[in-house]
């Protein structure tokens, strides 16, 4: 059961929250109630709850410095649902940038807000779950899976639609509609200038949160981040008889207008046309980027068409160098990823015209750069230390003088990063490859499929894990599921046929082959030489 916390210094609401729902019908149990900030911090502390609804204003600790600490403590669960007697934009303002699921006003308080609210709160937690999930069994490098899957996406970087379902289905993602359109959004606030880093994360994970949930709310869709100005949004619908530009259109006005009253930023979009299957996500994305160019504060939403050919002109098709780009990212090779970013910046320069191109260039480089290397925010900030605005700065040059400069200092610190650390991120590949082997030991594991969940060459993989590894690949494998077996036969009393059958081997004979090649005995030897026989009385 999920436990939920009320923490309200107004017993008759506490009350009314309880009576409200039947909460078992959701799978919560309510584990506690509180009369302050204070009080609830600690019950935090002894029951975890995954969710607290809490009143904004309350005595001793108030619900905003609740979050705070419970944020800077315990991350990102519990997730909070905030209470106020009135609508104040600024401490609503404030409360999302704590990521709140939710803020209900006590007045308007009835059973039907309260059940949306709580499903929004479970949907959140099973996201952060699995996103947990992934994390403690050795997904993908230091960035989210998520992101970097749908990365790859976006850009055709896929080597194979057998290597996109693999991941696809690894992160439980569902790819079964017939109809995909995907949108870029970019948000522009004011007075970015003055604010420091930690600000402008939160108002742009706060924009990016409410925007989210108010455009699922109109149409089935994944959001995904690309940097700190710009998201994307892939509608999905079960056959493009359903789709209506309209409803699209309804769906991103009515985010925009929102994150405008609440955080005073502006969105502009591009959205692309229509497309099946998935893999071809990627045109409509490369679409979306081009009607994007010609957003303005008089249309904010432009949809593509084909007579759009001075967007095309100003696009730049990073799929070009879509194997250099993959190498470079994925096995950390400086070599190759000179050689690419190189070549680019000379086309750069070769057409001193074309700046929207090079900026839009220049702008998915970074894009990838952020999603598929290893701490790409971190990096990127320590990259360009030397700009007060930091690898944003990209956004407000007006030359394309001043984007290969930009490039320059790109290539050049990312291929010194990677330089520096190459050891400790392939090394960290491993750990996170043997990290998902051990949690996937039941399965039938071949080279080829755990390479194409981490989005690797096999030959890399195997390559990497004979360098890096005192086992190989195969070896690894054979003696994960022989220490899985081990437990399984002593443990948890498993026949030889059984475990051989629950770990994929093909027949008991070649586990118990498998088997005595690990640890030199066959498993019914090693069962006799484990089990303790009862000692006879004198």
């Amino acid at each position: 059961m999920i436990k939920l916390l009320i923490a309200d210094d107004e017993p008759l609401v506490q009350i009314g929250i309880k009576s409200m729902l039947n909460w078992a019908d959701y799978g919560i149990e309510i584990c506690g109630a509180a009369m302050n900030g204070k009080n609830a911090l600690e019950m935090i502390a002894e029951y975890s709850p995954e969710i607290v609804i809490t009143d904004i204003r309350m005595p001793i600790m108030n619900g905003l410095e609740l979050a705070k600490a419970c944020r800077e403590t315990y991350g990102n669960i519990p997730v909070f649902i905030f209470l106020t007697s009135y609508e104040e934009f600024q401490l609503i303002k404030e409360a999302m940038s704590y990521e709140a699921v939710d803020y209900l006003i006590k007045l308007e308080l009835n059973a039907e807000a309260l059940s949306e609210t709580i499903k929004k709160a479970l949907s959140r937690l099973e996201t952060l779950q699995v996103s947990m999930e992934y994390k403690n069994s050795g997904r993908p490098l230091l960035q989210s899976y998520y992101e970097k899957f749908f990365m790859r996406l976006l850009h055709n970087l896929f080597d194979s639609e057998e290597q996109f379902e693999l991941q696809s289905r690894d992160l439980k993602l569902d790819f079964t509609d017939q109809c995909y359109v995907t949108a870029l959004c970019e948000i522009r606030e004011e007075n970015y200038k003055d604010m420091d880093y930690t600000k402008l994360m939160n108002l742009y994970n706060s924009t990016l949160q409410m925007a989210k949930e108010i455009i699922c709310k109109h149409v089935p869709a994944y959001v995904v981040s690309l940097d700190m100005k710009h998201f994307a949004v892939i509608f999905h619908l079960s056959s493009q008889e359903d789709y209506r530009e309209e409803a699209v259109l309804q769906a991103l006005h009515n985010a925009a207008q929102m994150v405008h009253n609440y955080f005073n930023v502006t969105v502009f979009t591009g959205v692309g046309t229509p497309v099946s299957p998935p893999l071809k996500i990627s045109e409509s994305y490369q679409e979306a980027r081009q009607a994007k160019s010609l957003a303005e504060s008089r249309q904010p939403v432009v949809f593509f068409t084909d007579n759009d050919t001075a967007s095309i002109r100003n696009s730049f098709n990073i799929s070009v160098f879509k194997n250099d780009m993959t190498k470079a990212f994925n096995e950390f090779d400086t070599d190759v990823l000179f050689h690419a970013l190189t070549e680019i910046i000379g086309l750069f320069e070769s057409h001193p015209a074309r700046y929207l191109q090079a900026a839009d260039g220049a702008c998915n480089l970074l894009y990838l750069a952020l999603s598929l290397l290893p701490d790409g925010e971190e990096n990127m900030t320590e990259i360009f230390s030397s700009y007060s605005d930091g690898y944003r700065s990209i956004y407000r040059f007006s030359s394309v003088d001043q984007i290969v400069e930009w490039m320059t200092v790109f290539r050049d610190g990312l291929c010194q990063v990677l330089k520096s650390k190459r050891k400790t991120y392939k090394a960290h590949v491993i750990t996170n490859v043997q990290k998902y082997i051990d949690n996937h030991v039941a399965e039938k594991l071949s080279l080829n499929e755990v390479a194409g969940v981490f989005g690797l060459s096999p030959n890399y993989l195997s390559i990497l894990f004979k360098k890096n590894s005192s086992l190989g690949f195969s070896e690894y494998i054979a003696q994960a599921k022989i220490n899985k077996a081990k437990s399984m036969l002593l443990e948890e009393d498993m026949k030889i046929y059984e475990a051989a059958d629950k770990l994929g081997f093909e027949s008991a004979f070649y586990f118990s082959k498998v088997f005595k090649k690990v640890t030199g005995l066959s498993p019914r030897e090693f069962i006799q030489q484990n089990t303790i026989s009862p000692q006879k009385n004198d």
